[in-house]
């Protein structure tokens, strides 16, 4: 199913690519006890947690018609990747681009891909295999990569490390550059009117976040400064794949207050089913995800 709503004058589309069960939500998450996970399974709507306390997540992108430009936003795990160190993830294939083509949209539609940062599951698909090599599946998209981001990971391949991100790196990101596709910039870019990015460091060094605002109504693009919605009914956890734990609380924090001070809606990276809602105080101090029906 592809979900979609509109922002002001904006279209906006979820693409999905793939569901999966991950890690159990006590190791992904610092400060989370048994007995919280216990609770939240009885508030949480089914489908956030497995009944073993493993996290649910999606993997999708965003498309945006902003009448001027098609961007796609954060490009999932992508086809035959290499990503030996998730075993789940490794040389999959998924049905990806005929959900963009569901949404409405071909490769070659595409004018922009923005990569809110530059993690495994957030580029897989700005490149596909073809004749043996790794080549950007967007031709006619500049791809818009913080400047700092790239930088930390480039250095950090070239360091020798070999994880996940630096696979990704390699085959997700390198031939983009080298295809002078991609347009590194710094993390206050405005794209076009309505349309620009807003540092949120902590989960990584270059991590943005997107905003989107027309004809009065706004949004927030997160991408992985939320998970989980254990995050918004625990808001003092920390989530043990940031970068900077503490400085990925911060940001998180500052960004749900946005979303309520603006009357932003939020658009989460990870969020099973409709992705689409707004962020509501809970009188207990935590906040609630409440999807546009």
């Amino acid at each position: 199913m592809v979900y979609s709503v509109n922002i002001g004058n904006f279209q906006v589309s979820h693409v999905h690519e793939q569901t999966r069960e991950f890690d159990l939500a006590t190791r992904f998450f610092s400060g989370l006890t048994l007995e919280m996970v216990n609770f939240a399974q009885q508030i949480l709507e089914p489908g956030s947690l497995t009944t073993d306390n493993r996290l649910i997540l999606s993997m999708h992108s965003f498309a945006v018609r902003t009448g001027r430009f098609n961007v796609l936003i954060d490009t999932c795990c992508g086809d035959h990747k290499d990503r030996r160190f998730r075993p789940d993830f490794h040389q999959r294939t998924t049905g990806y681009l005929g959900v963009l083509a569901k949404a409405g949209l071909r490769p070659e539609d595409i004018d922009y891909v923005m990569c809110t940062h530059l993690h495994w599951d957030h580029v897989g698909w700005n490149t596909q295999l073809v004749n043996g090599s790794w080549v950007p599946t967007f031709p006619n998209a500049k791809y818009i990569i913080s400047r700092m981001e790239y930088e930390h990971w480039r250095q950090v391949a070239e360091s020798g490390v070999v994880n996940n991100n630096t696979l990704a790196f390699e085959d997700s990101v390198s031939p983009v550059v080298r295809a002078d596709k991609a347009l590194l910039v710094e993390n206050d870019y405005e794209l076009d009117s309505g349309i620009w990015l807003q540092p949120c460091p902590g989960h990584t060094p270059g991590n943005y976040v997107i905003n989107l605002q027309s004809d009065g109504r706004k949004a927030l693009i997160s991408g992985d400064v939320i998970h989980h919605k254990l995050q918004l009914l625990y808001p003092e956890i920390l989530c043990n794949v940031d970068d900077d734990k503490e400085q990925g609380s911060r940001s998180r924090l500052q960004l749900l207050h946005q979303c309520i001070d603006t009357n932003a809606m939020l658009l989460p990276a990870h969020f099973p089913g409709c992705p689409f809602g707004t962020i509501k105080k809970e009188n207990g101090g935590g906040f609630r995800f409440v999807p546009i029906s």
